[in-house]
């Protein structure tokens, strides 16, 4: 039998301001209102159909301060603001960022919509309508389609389409934020159910080996340049994973049985941290795998099955996705009809069983579960539909959640040293390879060698909660990669607040 895991993986960087509670960009609430809670509705008519969702703590704290009202965001309140009171400034921001969502496959749904986008290309005058038109519109089309057509009111509201009036936006905005409360109790009662596991990710979702040590970097890539300024904190990269741990037990009351390393960032060093929270296992990349096994050809016999971590501290299980098939879905099938899209997928699937006929493997599919729907017909709803309409029906696949896997079939092969590295090529160039990457890297040991420093309790709290977001993965990510420069002020965001709560000057070059 061929048995599927899906793990879906939830998150987004930490944007908001601990000391201001200003949230720079819009992404959480938006993603929350698109993707997190549709993906359980779809499911829901597919019972057979059992998932992992990987959730971030660090995205699950943001909705939540959208839920509980403690978050600010200029996104939002300029669309709450009444269109005939915005100031020339607060429309020219509009007028960039409202835009900001795939124009093929939902600006383009919208006639008005679409009609107010020329009119912004054509660089013609808007009105007080137009505004209110965009506000609406704007927050409408992030709203899973799903959603538009199952409430009442914003059926009502997409079918009305233009000349919107400010009670019409606020009935928008309020319906956003009731979506957002959905999220959690749902994933709460399909776990309960069964159908789905839920996994976690290291609170701030931090690349474990860099901040356990840099030197990591030369372990994965001999060629890769390493700051001046060595970070070594194998303590934060502990906390990282404790932190989750605690958190993901005071939100689910039992204790995580599964973990996505941020980016499937792995080395040997941090093992005996992720056994020790008691977690039974984690998913990585393909590469790794091989690169562990020191194989230079893809096995699949290899790649279809768990393998042992056995080490002093204790026993992990490891899991390895496909990384053809992830990425089909992530970053190919949005091209193609469903169908066709579908007939592909159980293809590859059906091929793969017939080569190891009578025997049970194990493939995984591990990736994104936000991003992709966007680049896909009616948020991806028509080709998973079909697709799990399809497995439901399939005779020689049966879906499963890592642990259910792992019960029934534990590892039988070990791997004795598991090799540094991530997703991307096995190593970790992505975060930490150029010189602006080098330099965060430096600002960032700089920081965190004043931590040292502390002896106020309550101001130790806060100074290392700020650290921690800054080791997140997201700002190294896009560091000489990021065109607005959007990742680059939220660092030095967070940098300069880490100065201002241990009450000492922000160093000249984060301003």
């Amino acid at each position: 039998m061929l048995y599927l895991a899906f793990i879906w993986h939830m998150h987004q960087p930490y944007y908001k301001n601990l000391l201001t509670r200003e949230a720079a960009l819009p992404w959480v609430r938006l993603h929350g209102v698109k993707d997190y809670l549709d993906m359980l509705e779809i499911l829901a008519k597919y019972p057979k159909i059992h998932q992992t969702f990987n959730l971030v703590p660090s995205l699950i704290e943001q909705v939540e301060d959208y839920i509980n009202g403690t978050v600010k965001e200029k996104y939002l309140e300029f669309s709450r603001k009444p269109a005939a009171e915005l100031t020339g400034e607060e429309k020219k921001f509009i007028l960039k960022n409202f835009f900001s969502i795939n124009k093929k496959r939902v600006i383009s749904l919208f006639p008005r919509y679409l009609e107010l986008y020329a009119k912004r290309a054509a660089h013609r005058e808007f009105t007080a309508q137009d505004y209110l038109d965009l506000q609406v519109l704007f927050n409408l089309s992030w709203i899973d389609p799903s959603f538009r057509k199952k409430f009442p009111e914003l059926k009502k509201l997409t079918a009305k389409a233009r000349f919107f009036n400010e009670e019409d936006k606020r009935a928008v905005l309020e319906e956003q934020i009731s979506i957002l409360g959905e999220i959690l109790p749902a994933y709460k009662e399909f776990s309960s159910g069964g159908q789905i596991e839920i996994s976690v990710t290291p609170y701030y979702h931090p690349i474990l080996p860099l901040v356990y040590n840099t030197d990591s970097a030369k372990t994965a890539n001999p060629a890769a340049v390493l700051p001046g300024i060595k970070f070594s904190y194998p303590a934060d990269a502990k906390a990282q994973i404790e932190d989750a741990v605690e958190f993901y037990k005071s939100q689910f009351t039992t204790a995580p049985k599964g973990m996505w390393p941020s980016e499937q960032a792995v080395s040997e060093e941090i093992l005996p941290l992720i056994m020790q929270a008691g977690i039974n296992w984690i998913v990585s990349d393909e590469a790794i795998l091989f690169k562990s096994l020191q194989i230079n050809k893809r096995d699949s016999g290899l790649l279809y099955q768990p393998h042992l971590l056995k080490r002093g501290g204790g026993r992990l299980n490891i899991v390895f996705r496909d990384r053809n098939l992830s990425d089909l879905i992530g970053f190919a099938y949005h091209k193609l009809k469903s169908k066709d899209a579908v007939a592909d997928f159980i293809k590859h699937l059906k091929n793969t069983a017939a080569a190891f006929k009578g025997r049970d493997i194990l493939v995984t599919i591990a990736m994104d579960g936000e991003n992709a729907w966007e680049y896909y017909a009616n948020d991806g709803h028509d080709f998973l539909g079909l697709l799990y309409e399809n497995l439901s029906e399939c005779k020689f696949v049966r879906t499963t959640t890592v642990s259910e896997y792992l019960e029934k079939f534990p590892p039988k092969k070990e791997i004795p040293v598991l090799a540094s590295g991530s997703w991307i090529s096995a190593e970790f160039g992505k975060w930490i390879g150029n010189p602006y990457k080098v330099r965060a890297w430096e600002w960032l040991a700089a920081a965190r060698k004043e931590l040292e420093q502390i002896n106020n309790e309550e101001k130790l709290k806060s100074a290392r909660k700020q650290i921690h977001i800054a080791e997140g993965s997201d700002w190294f990510w896009w560091y000489g990669e990021d065109p607005g420069g959007d990742f680059d002020r939220l660092f030095r965001m967070h940098l300069g607040n880490f100065y201002r709560i241990i009450e000492k000057d922000i160093p000249e070059y984060l301003n």
